[in-house]
């Protein structure tokens, strides 16, 4: 886990502290740091509907900026928590080496499914193997 991210875990965490703990038990687990107003667990359309607000009323707001600056706006397309999840792992791909450390941290049962949905190849990461191999490759 990221430094950033268990910072904000542990700062959510003592207010559950103080507050109570979500006791909502999903598969033997329990104790959730991020939940609802009500001490509920966030479902996934829930997460959805407030992304969309997010990009909804950034867009509403770049369409009356670029019809007054004379251009064209800059849209943020549709997306949902799986596209974040999607780029979080693709991500996790181009800088970790170990397919079976993302396998386990993403949760698959079976390891295709790390090697077919989430290591892509980009160009851009394709150069950079490349330019690593520099050197390190005898071709006599």
């Amino acid at each position: 886990m990221l430094n950033e991210v268990y910072s904000a875990l542990i700062e959510l965490k003592k207010n559950q502290m103080k507050n109570g703990y979500c006791m909502v038990d999903i598969d033997g687990y329990n104790g959730f740091v991020l939940t609802n107003k009500d001490g509920g667990l966030f479902l996934p359309h829930t997460i959805n509907r407030f992304i969309r607000r997010i990009y909804t009323e950034y867009n509403a707001e770049e369409m009356k900026k670029a019809k007054e600056e004379h251009r064209e706006p800059i849209i943020i397309p549709h997306f949902s928590c799986h596209h974040l999840r999607h780029t979080f792992a693709t991500r996790f791909c181009e800088n970790e080496t170990n397919i079976k450390v993302i396998q386990e941290i993403m949760g698959h049962s079976d390891i295709s499914t790390t090697m077919n949905i989430y290591a892509e190849a980009t160009e851009q990461k394709k150069k950079e193997v490349f330019s690593n191999l520099e050197g390190k490759m005898k071709i006599s």
